[in-house]
């Protein structure tokens, strides 16, 4: 039986080429009309005079050659880490397309993320951190790092954004993950477009993909426009784009959870909490980081009240984007949900539950809850584990809310569908062990 955890917790058209026609008179007619010949003699009587040679056209000129296209690029090599990292960076800075003679740019880092799943990661954080150093020792009369706060992105400073991707041997976001693709992207906030990119690619040796405290903790992941934006704004982009506008439309309220975060990771949960609530009352900040930041500093402080309704709003969230991963974490080899005592107190698995057949009950639509596991083990076995406790969540939703049982469907999927697929069945794949939601036409 398998020993994986179950959820837990970026022309040419040839044209058509003309063909001249030339008309030419004969060679000797041509000499006729250029210069006066003595008179011939008078032909006789019977002679009949010699018809005018009739105009001959040319041959089509066949058309040029097309000029053979330019050959593509070769893929950038697979670095170490570090190497991958300063190589997209100095990319980044060095080929900014900034006005001659403007003198030092400030530049904002927001932080990086993974460009799949928009965790933040130990990797990501010290990518950042890297670029910071960079630009400190060889970039300092073009650029000035400043913090990213509120009142430093209202000044329009160049932002900084990058995503940090683990792809497969043909670097496709499918499959297991065996090098990770580095994107950088430097934005104008005054002139709301991109400046500069950055590419990479980076071995996995030495990788640390731990996500930071925040999203280790977080419940649950879903789409979300703030995060979509930011990582458009990074990828398939070039110099010259506009910066994505879900970006642009939330970078105020971006800053002040950026700042909560980190006072969540320092364990200052009742500052955490004040600035995510000002995150909420800021433009922009009605976002699934806004709500996860108020469930888990509001549990920490055991504001049990604030904290449910804070991971309804995480589950409206999902299932309005028709997509929730909850990170449930089970017995290993059972369907029998379990909490670790490594990772952390007990989780309120019945409140989620609750949650979850509140938010799904109000919806004229239906629900599949979908089982995922991590590639360790044999995938049948993977496959019916994941089934089981997809099942599991079923049968105790329908308990909280009966008339559900004919609006939701279960189904077990095993590995097929990983978000990080390093295979290291740890805190650091732990979406790759969780149960989705889906909303589906009934």
């Amino acid at each position: 039986m398998t020993t994986n955890h179950a959820s837990s917790a970026g022309r040419t058209r040839p044209s058509g080429s003309r063909t001249l026609w030339t008309l030419a008179w004969a060679t000797g007619l041509l000499m006729a009309c250029a210069a006066p010949v003595p008179e011939a003699p008078a032909p006789a009587p019977s002679a009949a005079p010699a018809p005018a040679a009739p105009p001959v056209a040319e041959a089509p000129r066949a058309a040029p050659p097309a000029a053979p296209a330019p050959a593509p690029a070769p893929p950038p090599p697979t670095l170490p880490f570090d190497e991958a990292v300063l190589a997209a960076a100095n990319q980044l800075l060095g080929k900014a397309q900034l006005p001659p003679g403007s003198g030092r740019h400030n530049i904002l880092v927001d932080p990086l993320i993974d460009g799949f799943t928009g965790v933040q990661t130990a990797a990501s954080q010290a990518m950042g951190a890297k670029i910071v150093k960079l630009v400190r020792d060889q970039y300092a009369q073009q650029y000035e790092v400043q913090p990213f706060t509120t009142a430093n992105v209202q000044r329009g400073p160049l932002i900084l954004v990058g995503t940090f991707t683990g792809v497969n041997a043909e670097r496709k976001t499918e499959g297991k993950r065996e090098a990770y693709r580095i994107c950088l992207a430097l934005a104008d906030l005054k002139t709301g477009k991109l400046v500069s990119k950055g590419l990479a690619f980076a071995k996995p040796d030495g990788v640390d993909p731990a996500p930071l405290p925040f999203y280790r903790d977080a419940p649950a992941q879903a789409d979300d426009p703030a995060t979509s934006g930011y990582i458009r704004t990074c990828q398939g982009t070039r110099a010259g784009d506009p910066i994505h506008p879900l970006y642009v439309d939330r970078i105020v309220a971006s800053a002040t959870l950026a700042e909560a975060a980190d006072a969540y990771a320092a364990r200052q949960y009742p500052q955490a909490l004040k600035l995510y609530e000002a995150a909420q009352r800021t433009p922009g900040g009605d976002q699934l980081r806004t709500y996860t930041g108020l469930y888990l500093t509001n549990w920490r402080l055991n504001h049990k009240e604030e904290a449910a309704k804070a991971f309804g709003r995480i589950v409206d969230t999902g299932l309005t984007s028709k997509r929730l991963g909850v990170k449930f974490l089970f017995r290993p080899g059972t369907s029998a949900l379990w909490s670790d005592p490594k990772v952390g107190p007990p989780l309120p698995y019945p409140m989620w539950i609750q949650q979850i057949a509140a938010a799904s009950s109000v919806r004229n639509s239906c629900l599949e809850v979908v089982g995922h596991s991590s590639p360790t083990g044999p995938e049948p076995v993977n496959e019916r584990l994941s089934l089981l406790r997809a099942e599991s969540l079923k049968k105790e939703i329908e308990r909280w809310q009966p008339t559900l049982s004919k609006r939701m469907i279960a189904n077990g999927v095993g590995s097929k569908e990983p978000l990080i697929g390093n295979g290291r069945d740890d805190a650091s794949d732990a979406l790759d062990r969780r149960v989705e939601f889906k909303v589906v036409t009934c």
